[in-house]
């Protein structure tokens, strides 16, 4: 194996190299969801993954671990502060918070609490195992605060990081159907609470266009839902298993 491959660079390289392809691909496509930038980065990296571990006659798990991890982590620790700015707009829109927080906080732990059941009874139905099943309880949270409790519920973190990463796409992808259909945008804060629990920080992008109550609303969701999942997934899951 290569010292370059070795180095940290090589993680963040491939990171960022492919998440690039991922929004060329989106531009050209006008917008495709199928091309949304996060997962064709995670798809086009783990085949690239596989291709280098064929390639120099290695497992696909020790080249992830020895050489893209260093670099992977790095780029990993810039999550964390990226969702404290969410803290932000939530100053910004305080009146709101203000005058509906009862409301916004009852809405986002009934409704947590409707989706960890339907996990478990989805697993069940599928015949998930309880690693998996745990993987899939927080993944309501956006994927800074969804990783590291499902490691602590003992969780497959991999599998928590694809659920929140494809919820984020399928909520993109869904996102104006649902608000048509449904004509969820006569309530600016329910859908910009929903889109932000639903669609972490792409939810709240797509929230932005919508109107600023709306991405306001979502950029809360985002805030209040991670640490309503902080609170009440280690006890569910220990209540449960």
């Amino acid at each position: 194996m290569s010292t370059l491959i070795t180095t940290p660079f090589f993680g963040i390289v491939l990171s960022i190299g492919v998440y690039l392809i991922g929004q060329w691909l989106f531009k050209k496509s006008h917008g495709l969801f199928i091309f949304q930038p996060l997962f064709v980065a995670m798809v086009l990296g783990i085949a690239i993954l596989v291709l280098l571990a064929t390639v120099l006659g290695t497992s696909t798990a020790k080249l992830y671990t020895t050489a893209y991890k260093p670099g992977g982590d790095l780029i990993f620790w810039f999550l964390s502060p990226a969702t404290i700015a969410f803290a932000i707009p939530l100053y910004k829109r305080n009146d709101i918070i203000k005058k509906y927080w009862l409301d916004i906080l009852a809405s986002l732990v009934i409704g947590a609490s409707i989706s960890l059941v339907a996990i478990v009874g989805i697993s069940k139905l599928m015949g998930l195992s309880e690693v998996a099943t745990k993987s899939m309880l927080p993944q309501a949270a956006t994927t800074a605060i969804a990783l590291p409790i499902a490691t602590s519920i003992g969780g497959n973190s991999a599998v928590t990081a694809m659920a929140c990463i494809l919820n984020a796409v399928i909520i993109y992808a869904l996102g104006d159907w649902l608000v048509k259909t449904f004509r969820l945008n006569r309530n600016p804060i329910g859908v910009g609470l929903g889109l932000g629990t639903s669609g972490h920080t792409i939810g709240s992008a797509y929230a932005l266009k919508l109107g600023s109550v709306q991405g306001s609303m979502a950029a809360i969701a985002v805030v209040i839902i991670g640490i309503v999942i902080d609170l009440i997934v280690p006890i569910f899951s220990r209540i449960l298993f």
